[in-house]
C-alpha cells in the first residue's frame, strides 16, 4: 500500500480537467454495425447479444478502443419507434438482463414497437476491459463503520486509501475515461451502430443522470426520455450522498413502524422506538461477536439498507431480526445478508465502476477533516448509514484521477420527458425529481405519494405503469398545476411471510434484483 503522500502525487500526475460539456455533432464517430447472436435465457428467451468497439477517449476516435457488451429484444410490430436503451443505475450496474425484463414487463403492444437495448457501460460486466480494483474488498467481517475509536477510524481509512491506490495501480490508463460524460458519448456510438437517427432512453437511479447528460450532449438525438427515481444534479456526488443518509434513516424507521404493526407475528413490541432500540442493541452485539462469523455491524447495515430500497424485503428482514433477538438464532440473519445485502450488489466489478465514475464525475473533498466533521454531524441525526455510506464513498477522497466539471443538465431543446419519483425514496430523495422536472423544459413529473421504494415503474403499480405506457406509446405527458403533474397512490405495503423461505416472487422483486444500488 502506498503512503498518502505517494498517492496524492500519483493523483496530481493523473489529473484531467475537462472543458465545459457542450452538445457535439452526432457524426463525430462512425462505429461499425452490430452482429446480433442469440443469447436468450429461460426467463428472457428472445434476448440477443452483440458487442461494439468505441474509443476509450472520444476526443481521439482513432485511438485505443474498448468494447461495450449489448443486448436486445427486437421489435415485432410492423412499425417501430426505434431503439429504447435501458439502464439500471449504479453506476456499475449491468443492463444486459434489464432489456429482457423491460420488454416483458411493458404492455405487449408497446414493447412490440421498440428494440429494447440493454448495455453494460464502459468498465462494467461483460464490457472489456472490466474493472476489479481490489477483489474481495467487501469480504466479511469489515471493521465497524462507526469510528468510535481512533483504531476503527484508521482501519476504515486504510481500506479506503488502499482501494483508491489499487485502482490507480491497476487502471491508471482507464480511470481518466470512466465518467458519465464518456458513458453518454458511448450511448451515441450505440445509436449510430444501430443506424437510428434518434433513440429513446429509460433509466433508473444513477441511470437518470446518465440519461440527462446524454440529452444535454445530444438533444437532437432524443426521441423519448424516461427517468425513474431521479438523481439531484445539484449535489453530484458528495452532497447527494449526505442527503441520502437522512432519507435512509427515515425509511429504516418506517420499517420499525411496520414491524410494530405486526407484533403478533414478530413479537418485537408495539412501540417503533422500542423496536429501533432493540435493533441498535443487536448492532452493538454483532460488533462484538459477528453472526456466523460473517455478519458484523457493517454487514448488518448493508443488509437492512436493502429494505430502504425495496419494502418487499421487510418481512424477510423482520424474521431475521426477530430470530436473532428473541431466540439467539443467527442463521436467518446470515442468510439475509447473503441473499439480499444491498451493499455492492453488483460485486467487486460494480463497486469498482461505482467509485471510478463518481470519483471522476465531480470534485470531492480531499481533506479528511471535512468528511469526519460531516460524518459525525449526520450521525447525530441519522445514525443508520451515516458512516457506512461515508466509507463506501471514501476512496474519492484519495482518488488518483482528477475530477471533471459537473454537467449542467438544464435543457430546453428536448421533446417532453417523463419523470417518476416516490416521495419517500431514500437513495434518490424526492427533491431531486422536483429539481430535474424544473430543469428539463416541458417534462412531466409523476409522483407516487407516500411510496418509499427506489425504482417505481414496472413494479406492479398500475397507475404509474399506465403513465409510462401512454408516454412510450404516444408520447403523452401529464400536465398539472403543482410540483407534480400527476399523483398515484402508493403500492400496498407487504404482509408478513406465510412460510415462504424468501420474499414472494413479484415483478417488484424481479426488478429490484436487476437495479444497481446506491444511486
Amino acid at each position: 500500500m502506498r503512503t498518502r503522500a505517494a498517492l496524492l502525487c500519483a493523483a496530481a500526475a493523473a489529473v484531467v480537467v475537462a472543458a465545459p460539456v457542450t452538445a457535439v455533432p452526432a457524426q463525430a464517430a462512425r462505429p461499425a454495425g452490430l452482429g446480433w447472436t442469440k443469447c436468450g435465457t429461460s426467463a428472457y428467451p428472445r434476448l440477443q447479444c452483440a458487442s461494439l468497439k468505441v474509443p476509450l477517449d472520444h476526443a481521439r476516435p482513432a485511438g485505443r478502443q474498448i468494447t461495450l457488451a449489448l443486448s436486445r429484444v427486437p421489435h415485432t410490430a410492423r412499425v417501430s419507434e426505434g431503439p429504447l436503451l435501458v439502464n439500471p443505475g449504479g453506476p456499475g450496474g449491468s443492463g444486459l438482463t434489464l432489456a429482457g425484463f423491460v420488454a416483458s414487463a411493458l404492455p405487449k403492444s408497446v414493447a412490440a414497437r421498440y428494440d429494447v437495448i440493454g448495455f453494460d457501460p464502459r468498465g462494467v460486466g461483460r464490457s472489456r476491459p472490466a474493472l476489479d480494483c481490489a477483489p474481495g474488498h467487501f469480504t466479511p467481517v469489515r471493521p465497524d463503520s462507526v469510528p468510535v475509536t481512533p483504531a476503527l477510524e484508521r482501519a476504515n481509512l486504510d481500506r479506503a486509501r488502499g482501494f483508491a491506490a489499487a485502482c490507480g495501480r491497476r487502471y491508471a490508463d482507464l480511470l481518466p475515461y470512466l465518467d458519465t460524460v464518456s458513458a453518454a458519448r458511448d450511448l451515441d456510438a450505440v445509436r449510430q451502430a444501430l443506424g437510428a437517427p434518434r433513440i429513446s432512453y429509460f433509466g433508473y437511479s444513477y441511470g437518470t443522470y446518465l440519461g440527462a447528460v446524454y440529452a444535454k450532449l445530444f438533444p437532437q438525438r432524443v426521441h423519448r426520455l424516461v427517468l425513474d427515481s431521479v438523481v439531484d444534479p445539484a449535489g453530484i456526488w458528495y452532497r447527494d450522498n449526505l442527503g441520502q443518509d437522512y432519507a435512509f434513516d427515515d425509511r429504516h424507521r418506517a420499517l420499525m413502524a411496520w414491524i410494530a404493526r405486526y407484533d403478533t407475528t414478530y413479537g418485537l413490541g408495539r412501540d417503533p422506538g422500542g423496536i429501533e432500540a432493540r435493533w441498535y442493541a443487536m448492532r452493538a452485539a454483532l460488533a462484538k461477536e459477528p453472526a456466523g462469523g460473517r455478519v458484523g455491524a457493517a454487514e448488518l447495515e448493508d443488509t437492512f439498507m436493502s429494505g430502504a430500497y425495496f419494502d418487499g424485503y421487510w418481512p424477510y428482514l423482520a424474521e431475521a431480526f426477530a430470530a436473532y433477538v428473541l431466540r439467539g438464532d443467527t442463521g436467518p440473519l446470515v442468510k439475509a445478508y447473503r441473499d439480499i445485502a444491498a451493499v455492492d450488489a453488483a460485486g467487486d466489478n460494480g463497486y469498482s465502476v461505482y467509485t471510478a465514475v463518481q470519483c471522476r464525475d465531480a470534485a470531492w473533498p480531499r481533506d479528511w477533516n471535512r468528511w469526519r466533521a460531516d460524518g459525525w454531524a449526520v450521525y447525530a441525526k441519522a445514525p443508520l448509514l451515516a458512516w457506512n455510506n461515508a466509507w463506501y464513498n471514501a476512496p474519492c477522497a484519495f482518488w488518483p484521477a482528477g475530477p471533471r466539471r459537473p454537467v449542467d443538465i438544464a435543457n430546453g431543446a428536448l421533446p417532453p420527458a417523463l419523470l417518476f419519483q416516490a416521495t419517500g425514496d431514500a437513495a434518490t430523495p424526492y427533491a431531486g425529481g422536483v429539481a430535474v422536472h424544473r430543469l428539463l423544459a416541458r417534462s412531466g413529473l409523476v409522483v407516487e405519494e407516500g411510496g418509499g421504494n427506489h425504482g417505481v415503474t414496472l413494479s406492479g403499480n398500475a397507475c404509474l405503469d399506465g403513465y409510462l405506457a401512454a408516454y412510450l406509446d404516444r408520447g403523452t405527458v401529464p400536465r398539472g398545476a403543482g410540483p407534480a403533474d400527476a399523483v398515484c397512490a402508493r403500492s400496498p405495503e407487504p404482509k408478513p411471510l406465510k412460510g415462504e423461505p424468501a420474499p414472494a416472487a413479484s415483478r417488484g422483486s424481479a426488478l429490484h434484483g436487476l437495479l444497481g444500488f446506491r444511486h
